[in-house]
């Protein structure tokens, strides 16, 4: 590839790239760049959201380039303004790590661990905070510069709070990129304020400033609000390969070209060319296979037709023991099949709820026999058990 067909594969999608004159220069230099991306463990569980900017990396790392993922054990419990409009709660250590491991599990089914660096930040932010340091970078940082952040402005205007521990994010996570002496550095939009701050920060210590590139922010499937484990529109890395397909057949058509554009390498002409169903199948299978395998994607390819296309039972529904005289929207939130009773009980007055293929139109005590099925929504059947 020439540097300028690099620059495009690297950039597809991408909303900043701070600067690309920067971008060339490295990469007309031959050397093996250090790409950075940061992630503070606040959960358990990544989603294609987080993919986002994982995939950008992989590409790095397929045109020979080292990934450096940085976990912010240390920042973790400081928390993350960028985009916020109120604090975020902060986490006890022995949390933040058990998130840290599942985090590179899942990290590592779209990275290659073979060119990836796994590092803490409380190995350099530690003795950062603790030593002169600190106190000399923030001689050299304003008030006037902190307060242009747009998200601080917002919550000041709202009569928010924000703590001195948000300010001082931004600087704890620009000296990741010092302590790393990072080429590039990538997060999403909402994270430009600190990629810029990180190379301004590399200035003031001599060293060449980090590329800083933002991915979007990838919406959800309800096609109106980011993807959120929280907002409960997310497709888990950890889903179970037949409720990732399903989960991806119901994002609106419209979208597709966007997940298309920031989740593969696919030629965006060819998928724009597909009928809308024919292309969500693809997609489906391309995003299970990467996290699942072949056989997988085939399986829940099959699946998908014989429930959706002719109307069939699954194969390998999950059993599932109900409690006696149990509600039914309490069964259904038991289940899994819903973030709530309350929002169970609204899924069975929309008439997404059948028991032994009949709409159940009222929440009650379940009255059921050993067999019988229950479906909630087009993904979701249960066999039930005494």
């Amino acid at each position: 590839m020439t540097v300028e067909e690099q620059i495009n594969f690297l950039t597809r999608g991408c909303v900043d790239v701070v600067t690309k004159a920067d971008l060339a220069k490295k990469l007309e230099s031959g050397k093996t760049l250090k790409v950075k991306l940061g992630c503070d463990p606040t959960s358990a569980d990544l989603h294609l959201g987080h993919s986002v900017a994982l995939s950008l990396l992989r590409r790095f790392q397929d045109l020979g380039h080292k990934a450096v993922l940085v976990i912010g054990d240390f920042t973790a419990a400081v928390g993350d303004p960028s985009g916020r409009d109120s604090t975020r709660p902060v986490l006890p250590r022995e949390k933040i790590l058990e998130n840290a491991k599942t985090y590179t599990e899942q990290a590592f089914k779209v990275l290659d661990p073979s060119k990836t660096e796994i590092r803490f930040n409380s190995e350099w932010l530690e003795p950062f905070v603790s030593g002169k340091e600190l106190m000399q970078t923030l001689q050299k940082v304003t008030v006037a510069q902190v307060l242009e952040r747009d998200d601080f402005k917002k919550r000041m205007a709202a009569g928010n709070p924000i703590s001195m521990l948000e300010v001082l994010y931004s600087l704890f996570q620009g000296q990741d990129s010092v302590a790393l002496e990072a080429d590039v550095e990538l997060g999403g939009t909402d994270q430009i304020f600190n990629l810029l701050v990180g190379r301004q920060l590399q200035k003031n210590h001599g060293q060449e400033p980090q590329v800083a590139i933002t991915v979007p922010l990838l919406v959800g499937l309800d096609g109106v609000k980011k993807m959120s484990k929280s907002y409960g529109n997310y497709v888990g890395l950890n889903d179970e390969p037949g409720d990732m397909f399903g989960k991806l057949m119901s994002i609106p058509d419209e979208l597709m070209p966007m997940y298309y554009e920031l989740l593969t390498s696919e030629n965006m002409q060819d998928i724009k060319a597909m009928h809308p169903m024919a292309a969500k199948k693809k997609l489906a299978g391309l995003l299970v296979t990467r996290f699942h395998g072949e056989e997988a994607a085939r399986a829940a390819l099959e699946n998908f037709e014989k429930v959706f296309s002719k109307k069939e039972l699954p194969t390998d529904m999950p059993e599932f023991k109900p409690e006696a005289g149990a509600m039914l929207s309490a069964v259904i939130f038991a289940a899994g099949a819903a973030q709530s009773k309350n929002k169970a009980r609204g899924l069975i007055e929309q008439g997404a709820v059948r028991l032994k293929g009949e709409k159940v139109s009222a929440d009650g005590p379940l009255s059921f026999e050993p067999g019988d099925v229950l479906q909630v929504g087009k993904r979701h059947f249960f066999k039930l058990v005494k």
